[in-house]
């Protein structure tokens, strides 16, 4: 058989169907059914719903399929009636050749569940082929000294038919020398043979010729003849004899064409042309003579054909040595190939579902597949195999069926496609192997939450801004794929109830961008908190949350307020000074805070203007107003002084205070150096200490008697205007205004009590003096900025 011709028997497109979870039997029992061969088709063969003992109703739902061995598609089953018909038209022959009964065997498959059924198809053979016999013209050459009942064994018709329609008659035409004599063949078959009834007569009748005729059993019968020339030659007493009655050889099934399988060899006792031998076949089947050939001469026997163990595992070869005088010898050669491994293996796949969901429990069937191998014993094993490391196993089902099931949960995220390769490998030397490559991908389900960036978000906000302002943004991914990745964002109600989170920030549910809604106000709130949710929009949605810490950046919105001196009084503040204060003199503080924070309440003092310049000076940092030299009495009486208070922000903020200043005569006040002064005298030498205590021993009694002159003039004076007052202005400020800054210009609120007396025309000036202010807390906790 030629290579094309045996694939294309081999090949054939395996029908598809899918194999639910559930558990599969085999029944035990074996279906026959019967068919004549050429048969239309669409001819009814059974009903299988008889055989199962199964209603219609639920055999469309069960998916019933018929897989013959070969895979060819002989019959077809009706998946609602559960009859079956022939597919096709069957040709007995082809299919079994002179095997007789021809029996195809196939398998009838049912799902859900899973059933198989072994079932036999016998096809009957009908008389569609005549006798024939293989040689049209047979010469038999005959001495004239046989003997009678010498036996002429003929070629045998062939028929193709078997049974009775197979060759079952012989018949000759009626002659006086011959009649005809019916033998049975090791085979089982009927071959012809002419005994001679009466010695032949060369002189008489040197040849004639008789017409064989061969009957089969059909009903009507068939028939076909062949000529046979019969030639009378002389007289030969020997027939040739074999070396062996039977010759056995081996040879295997990939041996070349023209390879030599045996050579026979006959002898005859005979001379001259009677004990010349010629070799030939003695009633062979076509098959043998399309696959041997004998030499006429040698005896030698060579392949004509390729052998295929597959299709005819060995050969019966009978062969004859005829002389010159037509005598012949018989012998056989019982021709045994051996299979070699020359088939790989087959896979047919038969189902195969994809995609399995990540969530799939274990052994869930993914593919079904049948595997086969056409040579024999160890060359026709086979072991099945996928790769290591795989969550899949391979389980054998039924005959040679596989089943790839999931041998543990899957997971999607760790790995989304499996590339399996099936190997299908048999035991023959050398070994052969078929692969064939399958691809399963793993659908995913919600089993991820979304996981934000960060556990907590930290946004800076600057005051004063613009409504709608985009101030940050979150994220969070999704494990998942598709719409079980696809997360949306919002925000979560606030643990403090008294947030108003709805009016401050909002949050884009797609992109997960937050704005404010309106414009914060850092002396209001400075940090505000809430947390978001990202859910996912899987079934059913998965969530998680996060914090996000909004703190709200200062700006210099504020200018700076003056709480000393107090600007919207009715009658401005006036500071009195002695003329005989001296350079550095405390005059008064401008007490001044910023409602800003950090930098931005960083405040300096400054004098814009004065009366007289030069005469008086601010600290920058403190605001204290001190004089800047020795007064005289050539200095005016009223001084008018406007200072700039401004803060460090960025455009800054400033307030301006006017201070009123009054020189007066014999104002008593104790002397307050600059605390400069002060360093500088502790700093001198001890000749200089001494020195002061010399003198303040020596003036002792001159300042003694100086205060008492003073304390006397003072007590007189007091009692002159026991009924004057003492005006004592209280200033109250704002609870609020609490200095922020770090440099100290006003850690506390002050009041100021300034009492002038009158009466004598002589005014005097008693010393400031601080009162304390307890002002409540105002919102949260005010953050103290580093001191300058």
């Amino acid at each position: 058989m030629e290579p094309g011709e045996r694939r294309a028997l081999q090949i054939r497109q395996v029908l598809l169907f899918f194999v639910f979870l559930g558990g599969s039997l085999v029944c035990s029992e074996t279906w026959r059914y019967s068919v004549t061969e050429e048969m239309e088709i669409g001819t009814f063969i059974a009903n299988v719903v008889k055989d199962m003992s199964s209603n219609i109703e639920n055999l469309a739902a069960r998916g019933g399929r018929v897989i013959f061995d070969d895979y060819k598609p002989y019959l077809r089953l009706d998946p609602q009636t559960g009859n079956l018909f022939l597919n096709e038209r069957l040709d007995r022959e082809a299919l079994c050749d002179l095997t007789e009964p021809c029996i195809l065997h196939f398998q009838v498959l049912f799902e859900n569940p899973l059933q198989f059924f072994r079932t036999e198809l016998l096809v009957k053979d009908i008389n569609d082929h005549a006798p024939m016999f293989l040689d049209k013209h047979i010469l038999l050459k005959i001495s004239e000294g046989a003997s009678p009942g010498t036996s002429f064994q003929m070629d045998s018709a062939q028929d193709l038919d078997v049974g009775k329609n197979g060759v079952q008659n012989y018949t000759i035409t009626p002659n006086p020398h011959f009649h005809l004599k019916l033998q049975d063949s090791d085979e089982g078959r009927k071959y012809p043979e002419l005994v001679l009834d009466q010695s032949l007569d060369r002189e008489k009748e040197p040849e004639f010729c008789l017409t064989l005729s061969a009957f089969d059993g059909g009903s009507p019968p068939r028939s076909g003849t062949t000529l046979i020339c019969v030639v009378v030659l002389d007289i030969n007493d020997n027939a040739p004899k074999f070396e062996k009655l039977v010759y056995e050889v081996q040879i295997p099934e990939n041996s070349p064409v023209d390879s030599l399988v045996i050579k026979v060899s006959a002898t005859d006792l005979d001379a001259g042309i009677n004990g010349e031998l010629t070799y030939s076949f003695s009633h062979v089947s076509r098959d043998i003579r399309k696959t041997f050939e004998i030499h006429p001469t040698s005896g030698e026997v060579h392949l004509k054909a390729l052998l295929d163990f597959e299709l005819i595992p060995s050969y019966t070869i009978n062969i004859q040595a005829i002389d010159g005088g037509s005598l012949s010898g018989k012998s056989t050669i019982l021709v045994r190939v051996v299979d070699v491994n020359d088939n790989p293996p087959e896979i047919a796949m038969t189902s195969l579902t994809s995609p399995i969901p990540e969530n799939s429990s274990p052994e869930v069937v993914v593919a079904v597949f049948s595997v086969r191998d056409q040579d024999s014993g160890e060359n026709g094993r086979m072991v099945c195999s996928i790769q290591d490391n795989l969550p899949f196993l391979l389980k054998p089902t039924f005959k040679n069926f596989y089943t790839l099931i999931t041998e543990r949960p899957l997971d999607r995220e760790m790995r989304s496609e499996y590339n399996i390769t099936i190997t299908v490998t048999d035991l023959g030397t050398p070994n052969l192997k078929t692969e064939q490559n399958i691809t399963v991908l793993v659908s995913d389900v919600n089993d991820n939450t979304p996981t934000f960036t960060e556990t907590s978000y930290t946004l800076f906000v600057r005051e004063n801004n613009s409504p709608a302002l985009h101030i940050g943004t979150i994220s969070a991914t999704d494990r998942d794929s598709g719409t079980n990745a696809q997360v949306t964002y919002s925000l979560l109600p606030p643990q403090d109830p008294h947030l108003p989170l709805g009016s401050l920030v909002s949050i884009n549910a797609d992109n997960g961008h937050l704005f404010a809604l309106r414009a914060l106000d850092y002396e209001a709130l400075q940090a505000f908190e809430f947390r978001v949710g990202a859910t996912d929009r899987g079934s059913p949605a998965l969530s998680s949350e996060a914090l996000v810490r909004v703190v709200v950046v200062d700006a210099n919105d504020n200018s700076p307020f003056v709480l000393y001196p107090l600007q919207n009084g009715s009658a401005p503040c006036t500071e009195l000074v002695p003329r005989a204060a001296e350079a550095g003199y405390l005059v008064t503080k401008v007490v001044a805070v910023d409602g800003d924070s950090g930098q931005n309440a960083w405040l300096s003092f400054q004098l814009l203007k004065a009366t007289e310049p030069g005469l008086f000076s601010v600290w920058a940092h403190n605001g204290e107003v001190r004089t800047a030299r020795l007064l005289s009495e050539r200095d005016a009486a009223k001084h008018r002084l406007l200072v700039l208070v401004k803060d460090n922000g960025e455009p800054p903020q400033s307030a301006s205070v006017t201070l009123h200043v009054l020189l007066v005569d014999g104002f008593s006040q104790p002397y307050l150096p600059l605390p400069e002064a002060a360093a500088e005298q502790a700093q001198a030498d001890s000749l200089t200490v001494y020195l002061v205590i010399a003198l303040a021993s020596v003036s002792s009694l001159f300042l003694f008697s100086v205060v008492l002159f003073v304390a006397v003039r003072l007590c007189r004076r007091h009692r002159a205007v026991s009924a004057g007052l003492c005006s004592v202005p209280g200033v109250h400020f704002p609870s609020h205004l609490v200095d922020i800054s770090g440099t100290e210009t006003l850690s506390q609120s002050y009041q100021y009590e300034v009492c002038l007396t009158g009466g004598s025309g002589a005014s005097e000036f008693k010393f400031l003096k601080p009162v304390t202010l307890n002002l409540p807390p105002q919102g949260n906790e005010v953050e103290k900025a580093p001191p300058l």
